[in-house]
């Protein structure tokens, strides 16, 4: 079995700007960030829908808490910003991203809070799971989309 080399053709120049070492073709451009436009539709992560929802979740669980009457009525502007931040953030707002970012870290150390005062198993994996969305939330590709 022979093995083949690839060598760039210095004399076939597609871009007259570029220096001939950049035209090996082995060494290609990708872009680090996917466009955010794909024909006229704004690309969401998959993340960014699963915690849009989340926050609507959030949003029902207090609301029904104050209806049911264990959380106290102040609580409906938490629900209202939740519901905020939900829609803002399938925009792709930059403010709703902090908004959400703030109550996935408020939640988390409320919940890591309640599973060490209470030992209760419910608030180890709500806290795990604010803590994931939080670390989501962080990354550089999915800050990139916002506006």
């Amino acid at each position: 079995m022979t093995s083949k080399h690839i060598t760039p053709d210095a004399n076939r120049n597609e871009n007259p700007d570029a220096d001939s070492h950049d035209q090996s073709e082995l060494t290609t451009k990708i872009p680090v960030n996917p466009p955010l436009i794909t024909k006229g539709r704004i690309s969401l992560l998959p993340g960014i829908i699963a915690i849009g929802f989340y926050m609507l979740v959030l949003a029902a669980t207090v609301s029904f808490g104050v209806a049911g009457g264990r959380i106290p009525p102040i609580f409906l502007l938490m629900a209202a910003l939740f519901v905020a931040a939900s829609f803002g953030l399938l925009r792709l707002f930059r403010w709703a991203w902090a908004l959400t970012l703030a109550a996935a870290f408020g939640f988390m150390a409320w919940f890591f809070w309640i599973f060490y005062s209470t030992k209760e198993s419910m608030g180890i994996i709500m806290g795990i799971l604010n803590l994931v969305f939080f670390m989501y939330l962080i990354r550089p590709d999915v800050r990139s989309r916002l506006r």
